[in-house]
Formats: structure tokens, C-alpha cells, sequence
């Protein structure tokens, strides 16, 4: 959950590539094409759980994790991960995801 929300919050201060004018939280989850998923599934409406608040509040106020410290997307793939995923390079697989980074020329704000 830590690294799904760097990439959330990298998306909201990137203004870059797929995430230019997204400003907020809640603009970068329900932001069509290319938001959560899970917005469009049931139990995303149920109410969060106090560990998960504790574990947002972490991300937001700034601590990082690699591999998702500079990414932008991630993806559960059926086997590896690829080494590159739309142009944008792995920077790392966590259990069963793999997370992708741009260049910092590309996006320097999540630098």
C-alpha cells in the first residue's frame, strides 16, 4: 500500500505525460484514462481502515520506498516484469508488482 500511494502522490506533483494538470488526491484516483481501478469496484467505497489512514498519511507527508519512489505506474504482470512498460523503465518488482519510472528529464518533479 506505501509504494501504490508514492505513485499517487508522484502522479499528483509530476505535471507531466499522463498526469499534466492533475492537482489533487482525488483528481489523480478517478482521473479517466489512466486513475485506480479500483474506483470502479465496490469495496473501494467501504470506509478506510485506521491502519490505512496511518499508511496514507506516511506516503503524504513525504517517506518514500523503492522501487516506487519515482514511479508512476505500476502493473501486476502474469510472470516477470518487463524491463521497460509504454516507453517508461522498471525500476523494481514488490511481491507481485512492478513499478515504472519516467526519465527525470521527462518528469523532474518526482526527482
Amino acid at each position: 500500500m506505501l509504494m501504490v500511494g508514492n505513485v499517487g502522490v508522484n502522479r499528483v506533483l509530476a505535471d507531466c505525460l499522463d498526469f499534466k494538470n492533475i492537482r489533487n488526491l482525488e483528481q489523480m484516483v478517478f482521473q479517466r484514462p489512466g486513475g485506480f481501478e479500483a474506483t470502479i469496484k465496490g469495496y473501494f467505497y467501504q470506509p478506510a481502515r485506521q491502519q490505512d489512514i496511518r499508511l496514507a498519511n506516511r506516503v503524504i507527508k513525504g517517506e518514500r520506498f523503492h522501487p516506487a519512489s519515482n514511479a508512476l505506474w505500476f502493473f501486476r504482470p502474469t510472470g516477470d516484469c518487463p524491463g521497460t512498460w509504454y516507453n517508461q523503465v522498471n525500476s523494481g518488482r514488490f511481491k507481485a508488482h512492478c513499478f515504472f519510472i519516467p526519465t527525470a528529464q521527462d518528469c523532474p518533479q518526482v526527482y
